[in-house]
């Protein structure tokens, strides 16, 4: 990846002109913590298909907002003086949408893409040339401050405009720059991740059920001990390792837990499951292609 120098212009941040064109769970958590961070909400274009998110998402964050339902060409207007432009539709509608705001662009304006398995290249194949275009791999816990992104530029994208993004990110979890080569595999660790913490605290749940908790009571406590764990892992010192042998005491109940994690291959599974996200992932960026 070689960035390169555009006419990305040397506003104050909080000021630049952003569009968000679509504000669903991903997008609109993205345009939620730029907004906590301080950015001007006057300087920030969304656009809803319906009137009924209109007054509900202008109220609560101050943007602007257009309705495609009204406005036909809100994606076009919303993009004319923005200088970066998220894009939150669903992966399928990615490619039209390109289609749709390509003339309206700036020629310097950076395209940020926070659907997956859409590639830089597909993007760029519904774009015009040189158009600078960034891929983002985010996730839900976003919507609550403390998600992780994997963002790759494109070949065009200044050094100065991804640093920018990368703070604009930073407002909603941790941003990770990453070669675009590497999105599959952060899909299926950060991506799909969430859903396994989800999952793991469906089964232990069960589990005490199967121990003799009352249902409520077991959700109750897999539930808050692995959100505990999680603000615990929230600092970037944290080390997993030296965390789960502080809790391990030798010989005690949890040494024998971990014990049968191992001689089940939990590590293993775990390992056979993200390769099987990845492979995934691959595979429906072929089949949007």
């Amino acid at each position: 990846m070689g960035l390169m120098t555009s006419e990305f212009s040397s506003v104050a941040s909080t000021e630049r002109k952003l569009a968000f064109l679509g504000t669903g769970s991903m997008n609109g958590a993205v345009l939620r913590g730029i907004l906590s961070s301080g950015h001007n909400p006057q300087a920030i274009t969304a656009t809803v298909r319906s009137a009924n998110r209109e007054e509900s998402l202008r109220t609560e964050t101050g943007v602007n907002v257009l309705v495609g339902e009204q406005t036909p060409e809100a994606n076009r207007l919303a993009v004319q003086d923005a200088e970066i432009v998220f894009l939150g539709v669903k992966p399928v509608g990615i490619q039209d949408l390109c289609d749709e705001i390509r003339d309206s662009l700036a020629p310097h304006a950076v395209v940020v893409s926070v659907a997956a398995a859409i590639t830089i290249a597909m993007m760029a194949g519904h774009l015009n040339p040189g158009q600078p275009i960034v891929r983002s791999m985010p996730n839900t816990p976003l919507m609550v401050g403390a998600g992780a992104v994997g963002l790759s530029a494109g070949e065009t994208v200044s050094e100065a405009a991804l640093a920018e993004i990368v703070g604009l990110l930073s407002g909603s979890g941790v941003v990770h720059v990453v070669p675009e080569s590497q999105q599959n595999a952060v899909s299926a660790i950060s991506g799909s991740g969430p859903a396994y913490a989800f999952y793991l605290v469906e089964a232990m749940a069960n589990a005490g059920v199967e121990l003799g908790l009352d249902p409520k009571l077991s959700m109750d406590l897999a539930r808050a001990t692995i959100a505990g764990a999680g603000k615990m892992l929230s600092d970037p010192n944290a080390d997993p390792v030296a965390m789960r042998k502080a809790v391990t005491s030798p010989h005690g109940t949890t040494e024998r837990a971990i014990a049968t994690f191992d001689a089940e291959e939990l590590p293993k599974i775990m390992a056979k499951a993200t390769a099987a996200a990845a492979a995934r992932a691959a595979q429906i960026s072929a089949e949007l292609a």
